[in-house]
C-alpha cells in the first residue's frame, strides 16, 4: 500500500491466559498495522498469565517489520480495568486501539472501518457484534441505564478506538473509577457505534478468576455510578420504618382495646421505636454515603464535544 497513514496509532491488548489465540489475534494486527500506517505499536499487557501466553507474543513479535511489540507483564492479577489503564499510560498514539480481550469474532476490515469512522469527526468509536447479547449482560446494562444520572445507551463492546484529545481529557478526570466505558461515556466528547457480522466464532474460554472479577466489576459499577444502590437502600429503610410505625401503632391498640399478655407491650413497643430509630439512622448513613461517593468518584469537570472558530 503505498500511501500509508501518518497518524501514529497504538494497540493495547488485554491478554490472560490466552495462549490459544493471542498467536492469531496478534499476526492480524500486525498485519493491519504494517499494511496501513507508516508508524503504529502494539502492547500486549500480560495479566499475570499462567500459560504460555507471552512465548506466544515473543515468537509472533519476531514477524513484525515496521510495527514495536512491547508485553507489559503485571506483578499480580489486576483485572481487565487496571491491566488495561498500565497499557494506555504506555501507549504514545495519536489514536489508540483498545481490545479488552482476544476473542476476535470480526471480520479484519473491521479495524480499518472504525479508524476511519473516526477520522469522521468521532473521538471514541466502538464496534458490536450484531448478535443478542447474553442474558447477564442486557440486564447489567438496562440496570446502568435506568440509574445512571446520564442516558449513556452502552452495550457489549468488542473493541474501540479512541482519539488522543479523549486520552488526554480522562487522564485529567478521576482515574479512581473502575471502569472505563463509564468514563468514556461520560468524557462529553463524540461517540459511534458500528455493528458487525459475526463471522468467526471467536469466543474462548473464560478461567474462574477473570469470572469473579467481572461479576464483581459490574456489582462495584452498579453501586459507584448509579443511583441503584442508593435507591434500593432508601427504600428497603422506608419500608422498614413504616413497618415500625405500624407496629407500634398495633401495639399501643392492643394495649387500649385487648388483653395482651404481660409484658408483650412494652417489649415489642420498645423494639418498635428502637427500629425505628434504627432505620431512619440507616437513612441518614446511606444518604451520606451517596454524597461522599458522589463527591469522590463522581466529581463533574465541564465537558465539551468540540469548538468552532467562527471568525479568523
Amino acid at each position: 500500500m503505498e500511501n500509508k497513514e501518518k497518524n501514529f496509532v497504538s494497540a493495547v491488548i488485554y491478554v490472560h491466559n490466552a495462549e490459544r489465540r493471542i498467536e492469531n489475534v496478534l499476526n492480524m494486527i500486525i498485519g493491519i498495522m504494517e499494511e496501513n500506517f507508516e508508524h503504529s505499536e502494539i502492547i500486549c499487557v500480560n495479566d499475570c498469565s499462567d500459560d504460555a501466553s507471552v512465548d506466544a507474543i515473543k515468537k509472533v513479535s519476531d514477524k513484525a517489520k515496521t510495527t514495536s511489540v512491547s508485553v507489559v507483564n503485571m506483578s499480580f492479577f489486576h483485572g481487565l480495568e487496571m491491566a488495561m489503564d498500565a497499557g494506555m499510560d504506555l501507549a504514545i498514539g495519536d489514536f489508540v486501539f483498545e481490545f479488552d480481550n482476544t476473542n476476535f469474532d470480526f471480520d479484519p476490515e473491521m479495524i480499518m472501518k472504525i479508524y476511519r469512522h473516526s477520522l469522521t469527526g468521532y473521538d471514541i468509536v466502538s464496534a458490536s457484534p450484531n448478535k443478542r447479547e447474553k442474558l447477564s449482560s442486557r440486564f447489567f446494562y438496562k440496570v446502568f441505564d435506568k440509574f445512571a444520572e446520564n442516558s449513556c445507551a452502552m452495550t457489549t463492546e468488542s473493541f474501540r478506538i479512541l482519539s488522543r484529545r479523549v486520552i488526554n481529557r480522562i487522564s485529567s478526570m478521576n482515574k479512581t473509577i473502575p471502569y472505563r466505558k463509564a468514563i468514556y461515556a461520560g468524557s462529553g466528547l463524540k461517540t459511534a457505534n458500528l455493528k458487525y457480522e459475526v463471522k468467526i466464532d471467536g469466543r474462548g474460554n473464560v478461567d474462574s478468576k477473570e469470572k469473579r472479577y467481572r461479576k464483581s466489576l459490574a456489582v462495584d459499577t452498579l453501586i459507584l455510578f448509579t443511583e441503584f444502590g442508593y435507591r434500593f437502600s432508601f427504600w428497603m429503610t422506608s419500608a422498614m420504618m413504616l413497618i415500625s410505625v405500624f407496629m407500634i401503632l398495633y401495639t399501643v391498640i392492643v394495649y387500649v382495646i385487648g388483653h395482651p399478655i404481660e409484658g408483650w407491650t412494652t417489649t415489642v413497643l420498645f423494639l418498635s421505636v428502637a427500629f425505628l430509630g434504627l432505620f431512619g439512622i440507616l437513612t441518614i448513613i446511606v444518604k451520606y454515603l451517596q454524597i461522599i461517593v458522589d463527591m469522590v468518584f463522581k466529581r463533574k469537570y465541564y465537558n465539551f464535544e468540540s469548538i468552532e472558530k467562527l471568525t479568523k
